[in-house]
């Protein structure tokens, strides 16, 4: 009898690992290029029109909305909770530490919410809508294409103390944290590196490249006078005055941004340390010199880095208004 009960003990416990299993696979089983196809065909189409437009008034927005897909998902998850302003129940994530004065681009995503809801109310999360527009930021700027899975949910409140909880790495970080903050989202020491070609767009302030130009000593010096030229060496003087993470072609989707660190003018900390003589200096070297490969491994990135604890089935709900939880 003892050893019968120790039997069917053994296999509720295979049972339920097995139910665990599957209830995972689901979980992003659920995401899929074709969600909509029948519930908003249009619905590319009309993100396009208005990324269009937003990109071709100013190129630089098309960084922004490619980094707000980023700094979503890395705060507990792709669910659009950096787009929720401050409600009387909770704090959201825009005035936190890596986004305040920083992340940009909410009136796009407004403006292509509005679109899409006159064609199919209440049918597209605006955590998708982050990443097609993301997607297409890179198209719009000569990158390459892929399919983005969608499915997901909008949660119902932001992360701000998460935000804040150094997740998300700094332009000041080492290799080590890199590696570390990257590999605590699932993502590998590849996905990082390739991920960090997204800089070969966009813009940072003085304040967060300061102290490389400055101080640092594995900079090219030509490079470090020609960034000081705009950027203060006093701390609280021209913070905000902005350079290009891409000195080569900073509104073209390439992969010139490794050739920089190759030659020592990564603008940032946190972009040198991929070649420094680190365990990094291979692939920024494979980058640099093949730009398939990069397109490649970045595409999978963002797909990998889009599967980030997405809601979905009959968790989180679709915002009306992406500032607000309905």
């Amino acid at each position: 009898m003892e050893y019968h009960n120790k039997q069917i003990i053994s296999m509720l416990k295979g049972l339920f690992m097995m139910i665990l299993m599957i209830m995972g696979t689901q979980t992003h089983a659920q995401l899929s290029s074709d969600f909509y196809a029948e519930s908003c065909p249009s619905l590319f189409p009309a993100v396009r029109g208005v990324m269009q437009r937003a990109v071709a008034k100013e190129r630089r927005m098309a960084a922004s909305l490619l980094r707000l897909f980023f700094h979503d998902c890395f705060i507990n998850g792709c669910d659009g909770s950096i787009l929720l302003d401050d409600t009387s129940s909770f704090r959201g994530e825009k005035t936190a530490g890596p986004n305040n004065n920083s992340v940009r681009g909410f009136e796009v995503i407004d403006k292509i919410k509005s679109r899409v809801e006159k064609l199919c109310p209440g049918v597209v999360s605006c955590a998708d809508i982050v990443a097609i527009s993301a997607r297409d930021s890179v198209l719009l700027l000569g990158g390459p294409r892929w399919s983005v899975k969608l499915g997901r949910r909008d949660s119902k409140k932001a992360g701000f103390t998460a935000a804040n909880s150094g997740v998300i790495p700094s332009p000041f970080s080492t290799l080590k944290t890199l590696i570390n903050r990257f590999k605590a989202q699932g993502l590998s020491v590849r996905d990082m590196v390739a991920l960090s070609g997204a800089h070969t767009i966009g813009q940072a302030n003085c304040l967060t490249f300061r102290n490389r130009i400055y101080n640092e000593s594995n900079i090219d010096l030509s490079f470090a006078l020609s960034r000081r030229k705009h950027c203060p060496a006093t701390s609280g003087s021209g913070d905000n005055k902005k350079a290009p993470l891409d000195i080569g072609s900073p509104t073209r989707f390439d992969h010139s941004y490794y050739n920089q660190l190759l030659d020592k003018k990564g603008l940032l900390t946190s972009d040198q340390v991929l070649f420094n003589g680190g365990s990094t200096d291979s692939l920024v070297g494979t980058y640099s010199r093949s730009r398939n490969t990069f397109y490649r491994d970045f595409v999978r990135a963002m797909v990998k880095m889009g599967d980030i604890k997405p809601l979905t089935g009959s968790h989180g709900q679709i915002r009306r208004n992406c500032r607000r939880p309905n």
